[in-house]
């Protein structure tokens, strides 16, 4: 069928099914992030988890749906391309005045990208644009609460507060929660002057994750105003508030890359993106977004952020990552953007055994997880095309000729089939470097509190060396490698067996029989890499790390249906 032949029609029905396509969607993802309330009312921790890889994987699902019924409605015409551009204008007359019309944009795209198989950017076909920032046309007031606050009687707002968020669970003590509350926020914002809190503000959408609800929002002084979150606990005795966060660095790390996804039932999600901008200034708009759940749509943002800047520094070439090159992943970044873009190896240096599957197999099991605050989000990312002149030299023949599975030349342009953008982090075992005696320790102990804080839930690192480790800007350990990661549940964690005579003792390699999951946390210390005075610290306040019977103390209770509770902020925000 030419496209002289297409129904003048067609292209109109198109555009409906795919905005119907996408409604659809969004429905149904806002049905599963409803049952959040009710997972928390009931305690229901293992349900909950399971809800957000159903919701995790439900994009793909529609977006195949929609395509389906693109192919039932166009026959043959579906791979025109001068009919898409029918398609396209179509579809922008029905996103006027959307408050998410960016969601609906991604939503085409991905439908376009996979019919026609885009490599980089197809500009006719596809929306997007590096030189606006989408979310600045967004205006409209997200819905919220407003409340005064007396200065006499601080604890009337709360109360208030607390009862206009209604659960069917009580409050264990409802007077006393928000007496606590007021008393926290007097004494956190004190700096402000006498009266320091005069107002708060919070979202009408209650935020939750893991075991926990938030109430989101900020707080206002007389000529300040800073972040306020209230987080809600459900300990089986009823509701209780257990912190409060005004800091933005704590509000931060709670938005942060390195945890699991919120889920909230927002009626649109714009809105709230530009709200949450005004109480993270820094955080860039990508990363609001994927925490919301619209991994998709904070994919699309960071591509457009990145190209953006790219464009800008057209002087500055690619280059190869800081730290130990890794002998799954060649990794690289441009220099003054906080991005790396991370590559699997053709084939892996000795002692790596595993498959390239395998690997992107680990990387899908992360983006599963309850990251915990432990895990780097790291998003997959296809066909990328970059300018070949932008690489240095050495890295463009690195990639060529150690990881030609992914990228070949094509032209003046390189293209990446695939690859995996993550925030760049300090590698630790550079940051130690850099570190007096105090900050090393502290690094240290917080790198051993990250694999502790893993384990709890039920992930266990594989390669422990720091370089496989990062440091953020606020100090706190995260994890970065995932090719030898893997469920702490199916490991078998063994005591190192005794020698039974000098032969055994002095062997170099162990004398006994080592099965493929067999772990021995005894002689983790080799495969920590520490300086000895920072071993002896992690050895001093985390010696579980080293002890078998924790390990196997912690898969017991995984197989009994237990998960230790990690609280996503410090001991000092929880109330008393």
């Amino acid at each position: 069928m030419s496209p002289i032949d297409i129904d003048p029609l067609l292209a109109e029905r198109m555009a409906l099914a795919i905005r119907d396509g996408f409604e659809d969607y969004h429905a149904r993802f806002a049905a599963i992030t409803a049952r959040a309330r009710g997972r928390f009312e009931q305690r229901q921790w293992e349900a909950a988890q399971h809800d957000a890889v159903e919701r995790i994987g439900l994009y793909d699902q529609c977006v195949a749906a929609c395509m389906h019924s693109l192919r039932r409605l166009a026959g043959d015409a579906i791979g025109e391309r001068t009919w898409w551009l029918q398609v396209h204008a179509r579809y922008t007359l029905l996103l006027h005045g959307l408050i998410d019309a960016e969601l609906y944009k991604t939503f085409y795209n991905t439908l376009a990208r996979r019919l026609f198989g885009t490599r980089g950017v197809d500009a006719q076909v596809e929306f997007l644009a590096f030189d606006v920032e989408p979310s600045d046309a967004i205006t409209h007031p997200v819905a919220r609460h407003a409340y005064a606050v007396s200065a006499t009687r601080p604890a009337d707002a709360l109360m208030r507060v607390l009862g206009d968020y209604r659960f069917d669970v009580p409050y264990a003590h409802q007077l006393r929660c928000a007496a606590a509350i007021a008393v926290r926020l007097q004494d956190d914002l004190a700096h402000w002057g006498a009266h320091p809190v005069r107002g708060i503000e919070l979202l009408d959408t209650v935020f939750y994750r893991e075991r926990r609800a938030y109430l989101v929002g900020r707080v206002f002084g007389e000529h300040r105003f800073s972040p306020c979150v209230i987080v809600l606990v459900n300990d089986g005795q009823g509701l209780r508030a257990d912190a409060v966060l005004t800091r933005r660095r704590d509000v931060a790390h709670l938005f942060g890359v390195s945890r699991s996804y919120f889920q909230a039932n927002l009626g649109t999600v714009g809105d709230a993106v530009v709200f949450l901008r005004s109480l993270l200034p820094g955080k860039p708009i990508d990363e609001i977004y994927t925490v919301l759940g619209r991994a998709k749509q904070g994919k699309t943002e960071r591509y457009r952020a990145f190209f953006g800047h790219f464009l800008d520094h057209s002087q500055e070439q690619l280059v190869h990552a800081e730290g130990t090159p890794g002998m799954v992943m060649a990794v690289f970044t441009l220099p003054s953007y906080p991005l790396v873009f991370k590559l699997i190896r053709d084939r892996f240096a000795w002692p790596k055994a595993m498959s390239r599957q395998q690997v992107e197999e680990k990387y899908a099991l992360v983006f599963n997880l309850d990251r915990v605050g432990r895990l780097l989000d790291a998003q997959p990312y296809r066909h990328l095309r970059f300018p070949a002149a932008r690489f240095a030299p050495a890295l463009l023949q690195e990639l060529l000729q150690q990881c030609a599975q992914s990228v070949r030349l094509d032209g003046e342009e390189v293209e990446i089939a695939l690859c995996y953008v993550q925030r760049r982090f300090r590698p630790l075992n550079l940051y130690l470097r850099e570190q007096g005696p105090e900050g090393m320790r502290a690094a240290v102990l917080d790198y051993a509190q990250a694999i502790t804080d893993m384990a709890h839930n039920n992930i266990f690192p594989g390669d422990m060396l720091p370089k496989n480790f990062g440091v953020s800007r606020h100090g706190r350990a995260v994890f970065y490698d995932y090719d030898e990661l893997c469920l702490v549940s199916d490991c078998v964690f063994r005591d190192w067996p005794a020698p039974r005579n000098a032969e055994e003792a002095l062997a170099d390699e162990p004398w006994f029989h080592v099965g493929p999951r067999d772990v021995f946390p005894e002689r983790f210390a080799p495969f920590m890499g520490l300086p000895a005075a920072e071993l002896a610290a992690v050895r001093e306040h985390f010696g579980h790390l080293f002890q078998p019977a924790w390990w196997r103390a912690l898969q017991e209770r995984f197989a009994a249906g237990e998960h230790p509770d990690t609280p996503p902020y410090a001991r000092e925000n929880r109330l008393a």
